[in-house]
């Protein structure tokens, strides 16, 4: 394969803060520019604010729609350049001129919106199981509904205790038996965690994102939780936690190890999407190009490096 040059640089031109409808949806008023060169060649986008999400490449060949969701410090709104993730995302697609729609919503809505084909691309998603059920179609698996690209960079996914709590994983996922664990609603976590969970053979609470989990911890109200250490270390600096929450939580959490899993990254497509073949195929090729020429490792850490919202930038 012929070596490809990228660059990508995505910047917010302007904030002005959020108006909210009657729904409690919000319309950001800001503008994102996208500019990157592919094959030789320079792109500029200016990503215009719709309800509820954003819109880059009006012009583009084929409109596709992705259903995403705020998760720090991997995407989310309130992040300088909408987080890295989404970075990469909206290069790949527009470098294969496709006219993007990227909307956010709760996880659990983003993923029924993708499942049931009203939206295309469910991002970022962890890897789908062949035997995962879906939660929208109970006589359906996700794979029955969802195709994967190839995957992307992820990051870590472990179990947290409080520091008090003398609980190990010295007998792995056994360990876990008795022990009531805090998950967000809608999540994957790992495969086998969660086929253990599926069969009722570990007792969960289901928290509505990792902030309410971190507080169900620190209320004693379940024995462990499970996610991404980085979201969590977000989460705790920048959801809004008053000064005596934070020192808490910071002096209560503690990851077990060993770290259950490595979780990547993959856009997930809808099959009900009519050239979802070659979306796919042009997604894959993308990511392939992008890695090589090692563009998805300077968004990744460009993207790293700019913490904090994008108020601060």
């Amino acid at each position: 394969m012929t070596k490809v040059s990228f660059f990508v640089s995505v910047m917010f031109l302007v904030f002005h803060g959020t108006v909210v409808n009657a729904n409690g949806i919000g319309q950001y008023d800001r503008k994102v520019e996208v500019n990157y060169t592919f094959d030789g060649k320079t792109y500029h986008f200016i990503g215009e604010s719709r309800l509820n999400g954003f819109i880059f490449n009006q012009n583009g060949n084929q409109t596709v729609t992705i259903a995403t969701l705020d998760w720090p410090p991997y995407v989310g709104r309130e992040l300088c350049n909408l987080g890295w993730s989404l970075q990469l995302a909206v290069a790949i697609l527009t470098a294969k001129d496709y006219r993007v729609e990227v909307y956010f919503y709760p996880w659990v809505r983003a993923v029924k919106l993708v499942e049931t084909g009203k939206i295309d691309i469910l991002f970022p998603e962890y890897f789908i199981e062949d035997h995962a059920p879906s939660d929208i179609f109970l006589d359906k698996k996700r794979r029955e509904l969802l195709v994967q690209s190839n995957q992307f960079i992820g990051g870590n996914i472990s179990l947290f205790k409080r520091k008090s709590d003398p609980f190990t994983l010295d007998n792995g996922l056994e360990s876990l038996t008795g022990k009531v664990i805090g998950v967000v609603r809608g999540y994957q976590n790992t495969p086998e965690f969660d086929a253990m969970m599926d069969q009722g053979l570990i007792s969960t609470v289901e928290a509505i994102d990792d902030a309410q989990l971190l507080r169900l911890l620190l209320a004693g109200r379940v024995d462990l939780i499970i996610g991404d250490g980085k979201v969590f270390n977000y989460v705790i600096d920048h959801s809004g936690f008053d000064e005596k929450t934070k020192q808490a939580i910071n002096q209560t959490l503690m990851p077990l190890k060993p770290v259950l899993k490595y979780n990547a990254l993959y856009f997930a497509i809808s099959l009900n999407y009519q050239g979802w073949k070659p979306l796919l195929t042009d997604i894959n090729l993308a990511l392939i190009a992008f890695d090589l020429s090692g563009e998805m490792t300077r968004i990744y850490e460009q993207g790293s490096q700019c913490a904090g919202s994008n108020n601060s930038h």
